[in-house]
């Protein structure tokens, strides 16, 4: 919701998991350790397993940042087909550089696989950044450095490091990549929140949250994909996303990968899905892509949030999705106000077309900051199958650093189950997160954590350096157990055909004003 700095951020690349020679001109490498992974129908829920059978490569993590101009780059697509071709645009202090891209995943708790490695680049210094006056976007408009065919890539989270060449200055950046699947017929779909991404980005001075001052007032109104990424070049993608990416590939389930702007963008990828997953922190949505998950929904295929905040910015999406457009309270400034208010770009439940999202999500955003135990109220849930918990049962921090909650004023989908109902205060008001389950009349099953910290329990408990807000080990097996309950169940099909109906608590939890 609001901006805010992620400890560790930079360190979180080396986070683990609590889970048991070319000239300066553009050039194209020929993979140097890529796979192909041709599976048929009938071994596609193997695909998986196989790939991450595969050996790992447990030097992938990042392991000296760097000063900020030491090395930094961006791609022309922030997802693209396997065997499509990619354009990197580099700037670097050093000589030379490299780029290795690690497809994350299991590999034996290695957690990447190398699929790629450059020879040796020319690196030079890139001219700065431009910006747009009137939106105050940010763009680099830097020339190549080179071209990556990526034919024989798997489908996957891609993770491409740069590595500076210079003895006093090996510096080091991610550039984040999603290689998107064809179909996810009879796939948990995994989709990417990369409008998140860049709304955050401040590489360049602005972001839809601050200006070149750090002013709100000054904030962009449309920010740009044709730029790098800020801090190590990928930490919403490792705070938020990497953990459930590496869980549901050790789980072996059949996966598929896109992200929310390609769901805009051509919603076939749904068809036949079992489950969709939106991660951590998947704030900014079209309305394109809150309708196209809300028709999958009703159509059986489950839908899990992960994460808090989710699709509370209505944006627009520009340049074939290289901009993301988002007025947020200078909405009336929209050029879209004029013509169709139901795009205005602000947030769902505001004016001038409010559609909160609860509707689709059953939780309502409510607040930040705040950190909090997350309380288990509704322990014989099979969520919580195999975790032990009893009714009151908590876990320090796991609530944070924004919360959702059900919201009996808001729409509300019916029958609904609040699991956890977790006390807190956030700016001195008290309340609740809550996470909730229902089904859907298809009967899709969807799930809400209601916290933003669900992803990172996934690596609680001391692992390297991660920054884990003081969530302990114990918290760790805990949301281990609990997602690997739902990613599981959610893989066999609509939830109503194989888990229990929701019991509506609602009125139990919240009084006779649900």
């Amino acid at each position: 919701m609001r901006r805010r700095t992620v400890l560790g951020a930079a360190a979180a690349a080396g986070a683990g998991l609590g889970l048991a020679a070319c000239d300066s001109g553009p050039a194209t490498h020929a993979a140097t350790s890529a796979e192909s992974v041709h599976a048929s129908p009938a071994s596609v829920a193997n695909a998986t397993a196989r790939e991450n059978a595969k050996p790992g490569a447990s030097d992938w993590r990042m392991t000296h940042q760097g000063a900020a101009e030491a090395v930094e780059g961006y791609a022309d697509q922030a997802s693209l087909r396997p065997g499509q071709k990619l354009t990197l645009r580099v700037s670097t202090t050093a000589p030379g550089f490299t780029v290795s891209a690690y497809r994350v995943g299991w590999y034996g708790g290695d957690q990447a696989r190398l699929v790629w490695k450059s020879g040796r680049i020319a690196g030079h210094r890139q001219p700065p950044p431009q910006i747009v006056d009137a939106t105050r976007t940010v763009q680099a408009q830097w020339k190549p450095s080179l071209t990556v065919d990526t034919t024989g890539w798997p489908e996957g989270a891609y993770l491409l490091r740069l590595d500076a060449e210079n003895h006093a200055n090996r510096a080091q950046r991610w550039i984040p990549l999603v290689v998107r699947s064809a179909s996810a017929e009879g796939k948990v779909l995994v989709m990417h929140g990369t409008a998140t991404w860049q709304a955050y980005n401040t590489w360049g001075g602005t972001s839809l949250y601050q200006g070149a001052d750090g002013s709100y007032d000054a904030r962009a109104l449309k920010v740009s994909f044709d730029r790098p990424y800020d801090d190590n070049g990928a930490v919403k993608f490792l705070v938020y996303e990497r953990a459930l990416v590496v869980l549901a590939e050790r789980l072996g389930l059949p996966l598929a990968y896109t992200t929310g702007i390609d769901v805009h963008t051509d919603p076939s990828i749904l068809s036949g899905a079992t489950a969709v997953l939106s991660l951590g922190h998947d704030e900014y949505w079209t309305p394109e892509q809150r309708g196209y998950v809300t028709k999958a929904r009703d159509t059986g295929t489950n839908v899990a949030f992960l994460g808090a905040n989710t699709c509370f910015r209505r944006i627009r999406i520009e340049d074939a999705g290289r901009t993301v457009v988002c007025y947020k309270t200078d909405y009336r400034d929209d050029p879209v106000y004029w013509t169709d208010r139901a795009l205005t770009t602000t947030d769902f439940r505001s004016g001038p077309a409010p559609d909160p999202e609860s509707s689709m999500t059953g939780v309502f955003y409510e607040g930040y900051p705040t950190d909090a135990p997350y309380v288990v109220h509704q322990a014989d849930h099979w969520l919580f199958a195999g975790t032990g918990v009893k009714a009151g049962d908590s876990f320090a921090h796991l609530i944070g650093v924004e919360y959702d909650r059900v919201t009996p004023s808001a729409p509300t989908p019916r029958p609904i189950e609040i699991l956890a109902h977790s006390p807190l205060v956030c700016n001195g008001n008290h309340s609740h997160s809550d996470t909730a389950y229902y089904t859907a009349r298809s009967g899709a099953g969807v799930f809400a954590s209601g916290t933003m910290r669900w992803v990172e329990g996934l690596m609680a408990g001391g692992h390297d350096d991660y920054d884990d807000h003081g969530m302990d080990a114990r918290t760790a097996r805990f949301v281990t157990r609990t997602t690997e309950n739902l990613l599981t169940a959610f893989a066999l099909g609509p939830a109503a055909n194989h888990r229990p109906a929701p019991q509506d608590n609602l009125q139990d939890v919240y009084g006779s004003g649900a």
